[in-house]
């Protein structure tokens, strides 16, 4: 061991060489000042440089004028989409300080949260009780990724404004003079050099978001106004209107249903401030007889795609209210019911406002403040004990539904008879499947996408009678590597060996198989070829004769949708891309061209022309290598367990001998 620390002697006197630390000294440590670590690492702050994380930059505007309107300081809201990606988010709220701050004598405390990380007024609860915006970073944010900012402040009836570019101060603040009106007004165009030229905003998703926030808080008005030259082809956004909704989140679930028949009537409802005056909570709840259910939930107007505490509180709350009226009037059976048998098929929009909220990551996709599972449980535990009692037929409908998707689910576990005739007419189908309404496998197809927005667009565009969708929430079990309990605990993929109604392993029946055809249909990406790759291991190890059979195939999305005038073509990926660029268009006119970034965010009736359409489709078969060689076979099974069993040190070996072969940029 000595030997490892003992000096070299014809190094003796001599001072160490670079090689032996490879030049690694303080020079080389940097520090980034200002708004330098939002522009370096755009991804720690928006999620991405695509244009989701684009779209984040009118959140983070918007969010900062609902906290005003929220705080009761704002009674009204504007925002205007206008030509070369430009956005204005205006309130009537207090208006950004204009005085000098006293840690920075020298600059405004406008300046100061304009360019300033972690600087704002909602650390504490002395300005805002609660708010959106929590750490300081929103609106300096949009300021370091913007190449054009300009903010308006009308104080005591005298308006201020400066003017930024990709986070420095461009003017000093500057008297523009009297005003009879109040507020605060930001302007922004999104930085190119981030986002990328062809970046742009989509009318119809920002004019969602902003009603969504309309819908979110009664108390307000907001008004949207869109460039009418951004509206095109079939868009059928508004170019301006007023959003009130005096109901909120009753009038939001009633627009979104649209019509939909109901197992009960009334919507349960609510709004309760929650204990210890942590904040309030809203809902809006009801049950549709297709089941084709979904939970929106938002956390001080921010909306939460990933759930959280308190979309669990609230599921909580419902299970143990329902089995406690149920215990009250005798109600056998209901011991087997689960939150998935109450809720699964429910509609429900969910808002609180709690203090100083808890998010994982600063896109605030999850709350994760613990305490507001225990909140909201309390309140509408309570809420939904009265709204049962005090509505006996509603209740039963209720519990009876609930106790015969328990029972369905317990008979299905055991295996009983899944044909298609009892599937459709009797059972309650597993998850989030909505079902095709032929009766016979011949002709069917089951699509099977990663998501509720690609489910939600895939549902629009499919076949009624021919097309099933199931969508998945996220990656699916790795099969290789988990054990027999685990995939029996996987809810995700005993829903899909239910909808499948075939068995897997030694219980696999062909005969019972629901589907002619088993589209795996992911997004275009490394995520997408990961979740892909995971189902085709899950049909390789349960039911690798469904392969055989010929049943399991690939949809294959396109990347780019390229437009000149009336001329509409698709492309597969870059090469196909610049090969078209070539010969379908006429080289004098500008091609317009668009990257799908994901499935959801394809409009249904693209994702029907390019990936679901039959006649127009491209599908690739999957089958597996050697089907007559048995040496061809064990080669393919030990490639399997190589890249998808339990010896990640395998996999490490796999990249190593391969990487030489790499030629094209890895998405990595």
């Amino acid at each position: 061991m000595a030997d490892l620390f003992q000096q070299n002697p014809s190094r003796k006197g001599r001072a160490a060489s670079p090689s032996r630390d490879g030049g690694y000294t303080a020079k080389d440590i940097e520090v980034l000042e200002g708004l330098e670590p939002v522009r370096r690492r755009p991804g720690m702050y928006i999620g991405g440089t695509d244009e989701r994380a684009m779209h984040h930059l009118i959140a983070e505007a918007l969010d900062n004028a609902m906290d005003e309107a929220v705080a009761g300081h704002a009674s009204t809201i504007e925002v205007n989409l206008g030509l070369g990606n430009e956005v204005t988010v205006r309130d009537n709220g207090r208006g950004i300080p204009i005085d000098p701050h006293p840690k920075f004598p020298k600059k405004s405390a406008l300046e100061v949260i304009m360019t300033t990380l972690h600087s704002g007024g909602k650390f504490s609860d002395k300005v805002y009780q609660t708010s959106g915006g929590l750490h300081g970073v929103g609106i300096s944010v949009v300021n370091a990724l913007s190449s054009e900012l300009t903010v308006e402040v009308a104080r005591d009836r005298v308006a201020w404004k400066q003017e930024f570019s990709r986070g420095a101060v461009m003017s000093k603040l500057t008297k523009v003079g009297p005003v009879n009106r109040r507020g605060t007004t930001v302007r922004f165009v999104p930085d190119t050099k981030i986002f990328g030229a062809d970046a742009a905003f989509k009318p119809a998703q920002v004019y969602r978001m902003v009603r969504s926030k309309a819908y979110l808080f009664e108390g307000v008005r907001v008004r949207w106004t869109c460039d009418k030259g951004l509206l095109k082809g079939d868009d059928t956004t508004p170019a301006e209107e007023e959003l009130h909704f005096e109901n909120g989140l009753s009038d939001y679930l009633t627009h979104v249903l649209n019509g939909r028949k109901r197992l009960i009537e009334p919507f349960f409802t609510g709004r309760a401030d929650l204990p210890d005056k942590q904040g309030r909570a809203e809902w809006a709840a009801c049950w549709p007889t297709d089941e084709d259910g979904f939970l929106y939930s938002y956390c001080n107007t921010v909306p939460t795609p990933e759930g959280g505490t308190h979309e669990q509180g609230f599921k909580t709350a419902l299970l143990r209210a329902l089995k406690g009226y149920a215990e009250l009037t005798n109600t056998k059976g209901v011991s087997a019911v689960t939150g998935e048998d109450l809720w699964g098929g429910a509609c429900v929009m969910l808002s609180v406002f709690i203090k100083e909220p808890q998010f994982q990551g600063q896109t605030k996709e999850k709350l994760v403040s613990v305490n507001a599972q225990r909140l909201v449980d309390m309140v509408v535990k309570d809420h939904f004990d009265h709204w049962l009692s005090g509505d006996k037929a509603t209740a039963t409908a209720l519990l009876e539904t609930a106790i015969a998707r328990a029972n369905e689910r317990i008979r299905k576990k055991q295996d009983q008879d899944m044909s298609r005739k009892s599937a459709t007419k009797k059972l309650r189908l597993p998850g989030k499947l909505t079902d095709c309404t032929r009766t016979s496998p011949k002709g069917t197809e089951l699509f099977i996408v990663e998501g509720d927005s690609a489910g939600g667009s895939a549902k629009q565009a499919r076949s009624r009678e021919t097309q099933a969708v199931l969508p998945l929430r996220g990656k699916i079990l790795n099969v290789a590597s988990a054990t027999d309990d685990k995939l029996r605990a996987n809810q995700e993929l005993q829903d899909l060996i239910e909808a499948l109604g075939c068995g897997i392993r030694d219980r696999y029946d062909e005969s019972k198989l629901r589907y002619e055809k088993i589209i795996i249909m992911t997004d275009a990406d490394v995520d997408g070829a990961h979740i892909a790759s995971l189902l085709m291991t899950f049909f390789y190890r349960e039911m690798p004769d469904m392969i055989t059979n010929g049943h399991l195939y690939l949809a294959m999305p396109p990347l780019y949708r390229l437009s000149q005038k009336g001329t509409t073509v698709y492309a597969m990926d870059d090469a196909d891309k610049d090969r078209l660029m070539k010969t379908a268009f006429d080289a004098r006119g500008k091609v317009d061209v668009s990257r799908f970034k994901g499935l959801g965010e394809m409009p249904a009736s693209q994702l029907k022309e390019t990936t679901m359409d039959p006649a127009r489709r491209l599908l690739l078969k999957v089958v597996i290598a050697g089907d007559d060689d048995k040496n061809e076979q064990r080669a393919t099974a030990k490639l399997v367990e190589q890249l998808m069993g339990r010896k990640p040190e395998e996999r490490f070996r796999f990249i190593q001998e391969r990487a030489q072969f790499a030629t094209a940029n890895l998405d990595i």
